[in-house]
Parts: structure tokens; C-alpha cells; sequence
């Protein structure tokens, strides 16, 4: 792609569009627009002789954090509303099915100085403006009334009140608060600024203590979470989920071949393969358990986002490890008829998930506008951050006694004298007769190291746009 130069603007229809200043105007006054939407019109304008794809597009102007499949069409709908395209009879933005969107309106480039002064009439020798406030008894258009207007409307949708909260941020929020606070709707007006503070860089707070009818505030913010929670954490959920499985098949197969080496026998495929399936069992059913917690803290919680992180990931992940705990015992009894106490289970469970949430939490910064997605060398830091703070804290389980999977797999063998899997053998790494503590927690920290690594790979791994999925 060829490199835009940064001191060019763009004139189209009778809008104005500055890099350098990052503005839009119409005729000479500013347009309000987030900064994120005017990334994308920048973006389109500047490529506007291609047609360029939906996960080029979020790649660009969404590059740190995941988002809904309806915020590229939200932002698309929300230029449009902003250039006027409805009903003018002029096209700005073109959809191309199944794959993106193009700037299709005629664009002349101009130079503009450093001082921001262009060379065309209109703006002279003053540049470009800033944003033009009302003035009172001038008679000048109130640029939040429309916003203001969408906000409190019943018959508005999500993305309408979204989008207008957020230009609203951009305005100013104080004098949002100020104009909301008293009409009907505001209850619910003010549960939008409150969430999409978090999107909008600048934007001032939004105290629910301050809310008019402050309940109604908080359940309404509380309903908007759990809509975002129920569109973002889902696949993110499955992503953790596929990353544990993977994490724990590597596990499984490395100890099949470990074990074949150090007793100088040949590798017996089936065991291999056992081991595997077993792994990536566990593997899947904790990082479902830690996941789910880490996603719903991502999606409901936009303050105190480590602790957030922490705590549900434990909560999620002490459950998951009592409910697998029961189930386990409770097969091995009605078949065996043994009864298997010193398994691993909720405590377990519980304390991988807190170290899981702390190392991701402190990895990853706070993201706006949805969920965070480090990529490259960001995306690596994450992992490695994750599985660390994993590997740290299960060899401090088994140092207390606590049993993960490998240590829960060899008391189960321990039951069965025709069992092919005995653990004992990996005591020789460590010059430890038999299975002994050592063992028991160097296995342990593996465990951890690979089950953070691949939980924290799943978790920020980009999913690709529904829509995109069979183009």
C-alpha cells in the first residue's frame, strides 16, 4: 500500500477531510465524529480505489480490541447518516456483498501547510477551524440536540442511542449530563454514557451515584452489559476452549513420548493417543471454565478490569474443577466401585483461574470499544504472561498437596496393577526415585505453562466476521 502523506486533505461533495488536523467539515464547520469513525473515513478515502475487505477494515480501525460483527456495519451506517447520503441522492459509501466497503464519491487532494491553511476559498488564511459551539442568542445549529435527541427516543435502537452517546462524549460530557439530566429517558440515556465512556478517548465521567433515578441507571447499564456480554463473549468462550484442548493434546503427547524414552521401550501409539485424548480433555473442559469467566469479565465489568478479571476467572474456574471433580468421582465409583478422594477439583480449579486472570489482566491494557485482541509480538507477551502466573501458581498447588491432571491421572493408574501409565519414571529427570514432590510440581508447572499459553493464544485470537465466513 502506497504511504499517504499527512499533510494532504481531501474535498468531496461539500465536506472537507484533514489528516493533519483530524476533522471533517461541511462548508467550513466541524462535523462532530468520534475518533474512531473518523479513522474509518480516513481510511476508506484514502483507499478509495479499492473495494477493501470487512477484516482488513477491523484489522485497521479496530486493531487492539475485538468487536460485535455490528460495529463495522454501525459505523458505516452512522457515516452515512453523517454525510447526508440518504436521500440526497448521492452516493458516499458503497457495500460490497460479501466482502466490504469503497468510497465511491469523487475526491480532489489538495496540500495543506503545517499550519493547517489550505489553498482553497472557504477557509483562507485561517485554516481550519476548530469545533464551532453554539452561541447563545446567535442563533447558530446546537450540534447535541440531534445526538440528545436519539439518546432519549424510545423508538431508538442500540447502535442509534450507542453511536449518540458517543458523539455526545466527543462534545463534551459534562454538558451531556447536564442537558440529560431531567427529561424522560434519562435514566437510560445516562446508562449509555456511563458504558461508552470507555470508547471514547477523553471522555469525562459518569458518576451512577450523580443519576437521576439512579436504580433505573444501574439496571439499565446492567441490562446493556449482559446484551454485550451474550454478542462478544460467545465465540470468545470457544476460542479459550479450542486453545486449552490444543494446549492439553501437546501435553498428553509430549508425556506418551517422555514416558516411551525414559524406560527405553519403543513408543506405543495407543497409549500416545490415550494421553492425548486425555489431555486435551482436560485441557478444553478448564480453559471452558477459566474462559468463560475471563470473557464475561471483559464483556460486563470496564472498571477495575485486572481484579474483574481475576476474580471471575477464579469463580468459573473453581466451579468447573468441583462439577469435574464429582463427575469423575462419581463415574470411577458406580463403575470401579473406588472411590478416588485425593483427585483435583475446585480448589484447583480455583487457583489456576485466578493466576490465569491476574497474568492476562496485567498483559493486556484496558481496551475501548470491546474486547482486547494483542496481536504479534503484544499477542505473545499475553501468552507468556498467562502462562507464567499459571506455572507459577500450580507449583505452588502441588507444593500444598493440590493435584492438577497429571498428578490426578497417576493416582487413578495407581488403582489399576495392569495400568500401562505409571509416572514414575519422570523422577529420574529430577534424580527423584519414583513420583515423588519435585516431580509432582515440575510436572505441574508444565501443566500450567502450556494451559495459560494456550488458554491466553485462544482468548485473543481475531474471529473472523460472521458474514465473511463463506465469501
Amino acid at each position: 500500500m502506497e504511504r499517504v502523506s499527512p499533510r494532504i486533505r481531501y474535498r468531496f461533495a461539500d465536506f472537507t477531510l484533514s489528516r493533519t488536523r483530524r476533522v471533517l467539515l461541511r462548508e467550513g464547520r466541524e462535523v462532530p465524529l468520534i475518533p474512531r469513525y473518523l479513522d474509518l473515513l480516513l481510511l476508506l478515502v484514502e483507499r478509495r480505489e479499492e473495494a477493501l475487505h470487512k477484516r482488513e477494515i477491523l484489522d485497521r480501525v479496530w486493531s487492539e480490541v475485538i468487536v460485535s460483527d455490528g460495529a463495522l456495519s454501525q459505523a458505516v451506517r452512522t457515516l452515512r447518516r453523517t454525510l447526508h447520503e440518504e436521500g440526497s441522492g448521492r452516493d458516499f459509501i458503497r457495500t460490497v456483498s460479501r466482502h466490504g466497503y469503497q468510497f465511491v464519491c469523487p475526491v480532489v487532494e489538495e496540500p495543506e501547510s503545517e499550519e493547517g491553511q489550505g489553498s482553497t476559498s472557504g477557509e483562507g488564511s485561517q485554516g481550519l477551524p476548530g469545533r464551532a459551539e453554539p452561541d447563545a442568542g446567535s442563533g447558530a445549529p446546537d450540534s447535541r440536540a440531534g445526538p440528545l435527541e436519539r439518546l432519549l427516543a424510545p423508538a431508538s435502537t442500540d447502535e442509534e442511542r450507542r453511536e449518540a452517546a458517543e458523539t455526545l462524549h466527543d462534545l463534551g460530557t459534562e454538558e451531556a449530563l447536564r442537558r440529560v439530566a431531567g427529561r424522560p429517558g434519562s435514566a437510560q440515556a445516562w446508562a449509555y454514557l456511563r458504558d461508552t465512556r470507555w470508547d471514547v478517548p477523553g471522555a469525562g465521567r459518569v458518576p451512577l451515584s450523580a443519576a437521576p433515578l439512579r436504580w433505573a441507571a444501574w439496571s439499565g447499564l446492567a441490562a446493556l452489559r449482559l446484551r454485550r456480554a451474550k454478542r462478544l463473549a460467545g465465540e470468545r468462550w470457544a476460542a479459550a476452549s479450542f486453545g486449552g484442548a490444543a494446549a492439553g493434546l501437546l501435553a498428553g503427547t509430549t508425556g506418551g513420548f517422555a514416558l516411551a524414552g525414559l524406560r527405553g521401550q519403543p513408543v506405543e501409539p495407543g497409549l500416545v493417543a490415550s494421553l492425548a485424548l486425555v489431555g486435551a480433555t482436560v485441557g478444553a473442559l478448564g480453559a471452558a471454565g477459566v474462559g468463560s469467566g475471563l470473557a464475561a469479565a471483559e464483556a460486563l465489568i470496564r472498571s477495575r478490569r485486572t481484579l474483574a478479571l481475576m476474580v471471575l476467572a477464579a469463580l468459573s474456574g473453581g466451579l468447573t474443577g468441583a462439577l469435574a471433580h464429582a463427575l469423575v468421582r462419581g463415574l470411577l465409583g458406580a463403575v470401579l466401585g473406588q472411590d478416588f478422594p485425593a483427585l483435583g477439583g475446585g480448589p484447583e480449579g480455583l487457583a489456576i483461574g485466578a493466576a490465569a486472570g491476574l497474568g492476562y489482566g496485567l498483559a493486556t491494557p484496558r481496551p475501548s470499544g470491546g474486547m482486547a485482541t494483542p496481536h504479534g509480538s503484544q499477542r505473545l507477551i499475553a501468552a507468556a504472561s498467562t502462562a507464567v502466573a499459571c506455572a507459577l501458581v500450580a507449583a505452588g498447588v502441588s507444593a500444598l498437596g493440590g493435584q492438577l491432571g497429571g498428578a490426578s491421572l497417576d493416582t487413578i493408574a495407581r488403582s489399576f496393577p495392569t495400568s500401562r501409565v505409571r509416572l514414575d519414571a519422570l523422577g529420574t529427570l529430577l534424580g527423584e526415585p519414583g513420583f515423588g514432590p519435585r516431580t509432582r510440581g515440575a510436572l505441574s508447572a508444565f501443566e500450567g505453562l502450556l494451559f495459560g499459553a494456550g488458554l491466553a493464544l485462544g482468548l485473543t485470537r481475531r474471529p473472523v466476521p460472521r458474514d465473511l465466513n463463506h465469501s
